[in-house]
């Protein structure tokens, strides 16, 4: 979900590392991650969530733009469904591709997203992969938030290949992050 600059300097990111990937080749990404403690789980994003994505984006747009708007420019309040779609298909090609991953927090029926989990190859010097999550505003300060927060560096740890992950928003601010020499 995150917005077009964010898409084009992605983009850039992999074509410029297309020699060195970022994942090794063998490398299988997670189809269903349970969150521990919820009924909720994880898995990737796909086009045909747009109709629960979002109401769940839009509904948080304020608080997001907030987190996401200085680096990724998303979500734009006047972010359309059809735009969100067309986001939703991007990423879900990104992923079919190991270029990035958007993992969708849902309900047991997958009848709405609750938040989201990004995984991106670095765009700043100092990691081999950069994480970052939200969920919904109903949910802030709860033992959902709560219950990913723990999820997200473990399932990090143990699933990906990572050797220094870097959690944007977590262990560096925002505004260090974007401070950071970009990768050229």
């Amino acid at each position: 979900m995150v917005g077009d600059d964010h898409a084009d300097a992605t983009a850039t990111e992999c074509v410029a590392s297309a020699a060195v990937s970022w994942l090794p080749d063998d490398f299988v990404h997670p189809v269903y991650t349970p969150v521990p403690g919820t009924a909720l789980h994880l898995r990737p994003i796909r086009e045909t969530d747009t109709a629960i994505d979002y109401p769940a984006v839009m509904g948080s747009r304020e608080r997001l733009w907030s987190i996401f708007g200085p680096a990724w420019s998303w979500p734009k309040e006047t972010m359309t469904y059809e735009e969100d779609r067309l986001d939703l298909l991007r990423h879900e090609k990104e992923i079919a591709a190991h270029q990035s991953f958007n993992y969708a927090l849902l309900d047991e029926e997958e009848t709405a997203i609750l938040g989201c989990v990004y995984i991106d190859p670095p765009e700043r010097t100092g990691s081999d992969g950069e994480v970052s999550w939200w969920v919904v505003d109903d949910l802030v300060g709860s033992e959902v938030e709560r219950a990913l927060d723990a999820l997200v560096p473990q399932w990090i740890a143990t699933d990906w290949p990572f050797r220094r992950p870097r959690f944007l928003g977590r262990d560096i601010t925002w505004q260090d992050w974007l401070a950071l020499p970009p990768i050229s």
